[in-house]
């Protein structure tokens, strides 16, 4: 009896896919994934486009010269993040070093859920001259914000950028906000919203939705003061993105 029935993560795509044809007369949908069914919507993020501005302020606040991403699951949702924030960077820096390094092969599901791993990695980084580090990778990302804090209490002058949400405020990463120079967005709730309006105005939101820079789909956090001195040049490639004269890639070239 409910309706709209919303499915949070690509992990539901199977069930959903076996699911949403029995019911024709709910709207479902689906973020993160495509499921090819009439009464699907599937969200999808231009996680590219809103990583290309991160990498555009990683490069523009780096001091070194060398910044570092930390993946979870290597797999093409999270290469796509990759892809952006190295294009990002480059575009200021043609000459910047990025460090990417993945938590898990595709199908390794621990890849989301290692901190340990993903702070060892970024030490690693760090050591490596890295002033910035981006992490799309879950539970793991805890690990980067271990790491990028302990450097910093040491004196070193390094930046962390989170995902997803504005992980600035996020309650349970308190202890980390002062190195958390901006957040990636991926605004689900402008999607479920309007998921949400389809279906109360008789106009289902169904088949494939595609959430970016025009939409309002992504961005970046400003809720770090300190992240004002780079945001120029970060507000000034997102036009460049919208008007088409940037097309940002989904895959590392």
């Amino acid at each position: 009896g409910y309706n709209p029935v919303i499915a949070v993560g690509f992990a539901y795509s199977t069930a959903l896919a076996a699911v949403a044809p029995k019911y024709p007369e709910t709207t479902f949908a689906i973020v993160d994934s495509v499921v090819d069914s009439a009464n699907v919507g599937s969200l999808v993020f231009a996680a590219e486009q809103g990583s290309y501005l991160t990498g555009v302020i990683a490069a523009t606040a780096s001091k070194s010269g060398v910044i570092g991403f930390i993946g979870g699951m290597e797999i093409d949702l999270i290469k796509a993040f990759e892809a952006g924030y190295i294009e990002g960077a480059k575009s200021v820096n043609p000459d910047i070093k990025i460090e990417s390094k993945y938590m898990g092969a595709a199908g390794d599901n621990t890849a989301w859920n290692v901190p340990e791993k993903a702070k060892t990695a970024t030490d690693g980084m760090i050591a490596n001259g890295a002033d910035v580090i981006y992490a799309a990778a879950g539970g793991s990302g805890l690990g980067m914000f271990q790491s990028v804090k302990a450097a910093a209490d040491g004196g070193a002058t390094v930046w962390a950028i989170g995902v997803d949400s504005d992980q600035y405020t996020v309650p349970a990463l308190a202890e980390y906000k002062d190195i958390i120079l901006t957040s990636m967005l991926k605004r689900v709730d402008v999607a479920v919203y309007d998921v949400i309006k389809g279906a109360v105005d008789g106009a289902p939101l169904v088949g494939i939705q595609a959430f970016d820079l025009s939409k309002d789909g992504v961005g970046y956090s400003s809720s770090n003061s300190a992240v004002s001195e780079f945001s120029g040049a970060a507000d000034a490639a997102a036009e460049k993105i919208k008007s088409g004269e940037v097309t940002v890639g989904t895959t590392v070239q």
